[in-house]
């Protein structure tokens, strides 16, 4: 039973301020407390007495997350909810971007909330990814992901050399702006930019891409899902810098003889969809296919 709901915005959006207020007004009259995290709270037109906490605190407070914004604004939300441990269901509202995970339009904000409520609304279990950077053989960094994991080079950086293993076999030795290691649901962002495949969300693999590699004979590699892929940058003592980000939302630079360490995390995340249309529809949506 859902009692709680998060809601959360896009940082600045200030179009969004009515919405806010009217979907806690919603909410309330239906006997379930809104959550706004501090940033959203600031954004509302007149929220009245709302129960306002850190964003990190909210996936360990409510039922489920509703989200006000775009791809970035609901992979921050996401990668909080596999980090808290939780699996609270979120919910992603599109506002003017592409959105291929806030699928929810405008108009259907409220049918989408009442499917939610009811128990009636489609839930996808979408893998994530655990991400562990080893420095000195030790675990630098432990995080989970939903979309992707990209090594890439600074701003000023030549072509980087990387070694990709799968599990414990040497695949190749990739010369290139950067690689990707995607979700099927990550598919559909940078992996797909960078010519990399779409994979249905219910397919269970990873996706190694390179970003403008060197060799043209370097093409995207479908890995099955129980696979681990580790990637380990070669400087050879230059300065060149080379980072790892995380569903764009963070990174560090890595050291001579880091490996990036990607797996599929045990815990997917459950992302609510539009009744409405199906994935293919989404796409078609999204992509613009048949169109002219």
């Amino acid at each position: 039973m859902i009692t709680r709901v998060g809601i959360v915005s896009k940082a600045h959006l200030r179009e969004a301020g009515s919405y806010l207020t009217e979907i806690a007004a919603w909410l309330r009259a239906r006997g379930v407390e809104p959550v706004f995290d501090v940033e959203t709270a600031a954004l509302a037109a007149d929220p009245g007495a709302i129960l306002t906490v850190e964003k990190d605190r909210i996936p360990g407070l409510v039922d489920m997350i509703l989200v006000l914004g775009g791809d970035g604004t609901l992979l921050g939300m996401a990668d909080r909810i596999a980090m808290a441990g939780t699996d609270v269901p979120i919910l992603g509202v599109n506002f003017g971007g592409m959105g291929f995970l806030t699928e929810v339009t405008l108009p259907e904000v409220y049918p989408a909330l009442d499917a939610a409520l009811n128990g009636t609304a489609p839930i996808d279990a979408r893998m994530t990814l655990r991400a562990a950077t080893l420095r000195r053989g030790v675990a630098f960094d432990d995080r989970i992901v939903l979309n992707d994991v990209v090594v890439t080079q600074g701003a000023l950086s030549r072509i980087i050399e990387l070694s990709v293993m799968v599990d414990d076999q040497f695949v190749t030795r990739v010369r290139a702006d950067g690689l990707i290691i995607s979700s099927p649901t990550g598919s559909t962002a940078y992996n797909l930019a960078a010519g990399g495949p779409i994979l249905h969300p219910q397919v269970d693999a990873l996706v190694i891409t390179p970003v403008a590699a060197h060799t043209l004979t370097n093409r995207p590699l479908v890995i099955p899902g129980s696979s681990e892929a580790r990637l380990q940058p070669h400087q050879d003592g230059s300065r060149d810098e080379v980072y790892v980000t995380f569903d764009g939302q963070f990174g560090f630079r890595l050291q001579e003889g880091d490996i990036v360490a990607v797996r599929r995390s045990e815990r997917p995340l459950r992302l609510i969809r539009a009744s409405s249309r199906s994935y293919f529809e989404v796409l078609r949506e999204k992509l613009k296919w048949g169109q002219r």
